[in-house]
């Protein structure tokens, strides 16, 4: 039964789609409308994935036949077009869904009549979403083929796809619309599922450990748990400020003090800085919390973690990052934080230990600090520059400084050093942990440091007075070990991506540049000049724009 046509306005989409080639798509789409076609249906099922199709009619290349083909079948196939080669009365269509390219036939005897010169030939078109019914044959070439007896839109495309040979290339482009990255570049799915596969099974790994997932607030009155400039908002009904989490842990630590003994998070963090290829300002981390273990079972569990992933994703221990080849196997390698410093870093051990010799070692280095920094702070500057890059396999560095752990427990042996480790591969830090520091006294004070030292030196990454979390710790917490493991770094590692924005579906972007139009020769008729667009329609291989009008045209050339 032929629909109604009816007239569908099209006038406020120019306002959004200026662009003129865009506009012959809205034409196409309107044309479709006509013809009693919805260029959006609804009631449209999944058709049979192009990996099934293909595998269970491999049978008909071994056909002896002159015709490698089976009637008998009948297939419908789903996706969207990716390459279309029309030939007089026939064509054919590489068609595209979630496991990859089929190829289609189709031609103007085998479908329904005018469907072919009317539908197919002129409204279908690269980008557009269709369903294709028919039986399978082989072609001579020996590809595997749909021949097509029925086809219909679902979803029409007005927007052109980028070019199809270089693909979609441009970085800024691919971030700003993920959604063209990953119709043009496969790959780029696939490492977005592989991201989801890790989170599934590090989430996986905890419960069958026994571990708790919870959830804690992301909107904090005071911002803690970590050094980092937090984001600021106003709680209207409240009447007070706000800060997005910058870490969980302080909360998770509460659930410790509470009775829950193994506790996760996997969370999103949001820190006001800059934005490198490590850093977005909004990110994903698990954290877990054990009672009566310490940060030697964190190493054990984390070792025991990646194992884990590297079984179930079927990876080589091994795994290429860039130049690199960065070697998993377990145990990783332990070094003392103070020892990587001379061992690793080549940095003196009388530098290493005395705060006036760091600060003149790191000037005659290039490195600028604050000269009020406490000696752990300048080990740290020491660590940055001269041993983090050199960290390739996954390693432990172990024992930090006192001063840079304000939530770590102080080691029994040596007061100046905390019982905490970061786990780094390719020279970037990917898991953080220790001992927690469960003495309500010494943890006022650690805080109370932070707090002068953010007025010595103005630092607005040092954390705030949390009374309400010494009050918490006041009431007895366990011996607990907590850890953070960033997992969009951890994701880059095992996918070999070298920018996390590779890694996040919609990473943070500046404000896209307001775009000025200007008449150029891509938009004015190559014959006449005319720079109406209005007037306008693109060339049949998109090679610059021509008048509709032909005899207006003529008359303004000869004028």
């Amino acid at each position: 039964m032929r629909v109604v046509k009816k007239k569908h306005n099209t006038r406020g989409a120019k306002l959004i789609f200026e662009d003129q080639y865009i506009q012959e798509r809205i034409k196409k789409t309107q044309k479709l409308r006509e013809e009693g076609i919805n260029p959006y249906p609804n009631q449209v099922l999944k058709g049979t994935p192009s990996t099934k199709f293909l595998e269970e009619c491999q049978y008909i290349t071994e056909q002896d036949a002159d015709e490698k083909k089976d009637e008998s079948k009948s297939y419908t196939l789903t996706g969207r077009l990716k390459f279309i080669r029309i030939m007089g009365k026939a064509a054919f269509a590489k068609l595209e869904d979630a496991d990859g390219l089929v190829q289609i036939y189709y031609n103007r005897d085998e479908l329904p009549e005018g469907f072919y010169n009317n539908i197919a030939k002129k409204l279908f078109e690269v980008g557009d979403i269709i369903e294709a019914k028919g039986y399978p044959f082989v072609t001579q070439t020996g590809e595997i083929t749909l021949h097509c007896k029925e086809m219909r839109i679902v979803s029409k495309a007005i927007s052109l796809l980028p070019e199809k040979f270089n693909g979609l290339k441009d970085h800024e482009l691919r971030y700003r619309h993920r959604y063209l990255d990953m119709i043009m570049n496969p790959e780029v799915k696939k490492n977005f599922e592989m991201r989801s596969k890790i989170v599934s099974l590090i989430r996986r790994f905890f419960e069958d450990k026994n571990f708790l997932e919870v959830e804690t607030p992301m909107m904090h009155p005071i911002p803690g748990g970590a050094n980092a400039k937090p984001f600021v908002t106003h709680h209207n009904a409240l009447d007070v400020e706000r800060y997005l989490r910058i870490a969980p842990e302080l909360y998770l630590k509460r659930l410790i003090v509470g009775g829950m003994e193994a506790v996760f998070e996997i969370n999103r963090n949001f820190r006001n800085e800059g934005m490198d290829h490590t850093h977005n300002p909004e990110f994903t981390m698990i954290e877990f919390y054990w009672a009566y273990k310490t940060y030697i079972e964190l190493m054990e569990i984390s070792e025991e973690l990646f194992d884990y992933l590297f079984d179930n994703l079927k990876l080589d221990r091994k795994l290429p990052y860039g130049e690199l080849e960065i070697d998993f196997s377990t145990p990783f390698a332990k070094v003392p934080y103070i020892e990587s410093l001379t061992s690793i870093g080549g940095v003196p051990e009388d530098v290493a230990n005395s705060k006036e010799k760091a600060l003149t070692y790191l000037a005659q280095n290039g490195v600028k600090v604050d000269p009020n920094l406490t000696l752990g702070y300048l080990q740290a500057e020491l660590f940055d520059e001269f041993v983090e890059a050199k960290l390739i396999n996954p390693t432990f560095i172990t024992d930090f400084p006192i001063d840079i752990s304000p939530l770590a427990r102080r080691s029994d042996e040596n007061p100046d050093i905390a019982e905490r480790f970061e786990l780094f591969m390719a020279g970037k830090e990917i898991a953080n942990g220790f001992s927690e520091l469960n003495d309500p006294i010494d943890q006022y004070n650690r805080f109370k440091g932070q707090v002068d030292a953010k007025e010595a030196t103005g630092d607005d990454e040092a954390m705030h007075m949390d009374t309400d979390y010494v009050k918490a710790l006041s009431y007895g917490m366990t011996p607990t070990a907590g850890e953070g493991i960033g997992i969009d770094r951890l994701v880059m590692m095992l996918t070999n991506q070298h920018s996390i924005r590779d890694v996040l579906l919609f990473p943070a972007m500046k404000p896209e540049a307001v775009k000025v139009a200007k008449v150029t020769a891509q938009n004015k008729c190559k014959k006449c000049g005319n720079e109406n667009m209005d007037e306008l329609k693109p060339a049949k291989k998109g090679k610059g724009m021509f008048c509709m009008d032909v005899a207006a045209c003529k008359k303004r050339s000869n004028a």
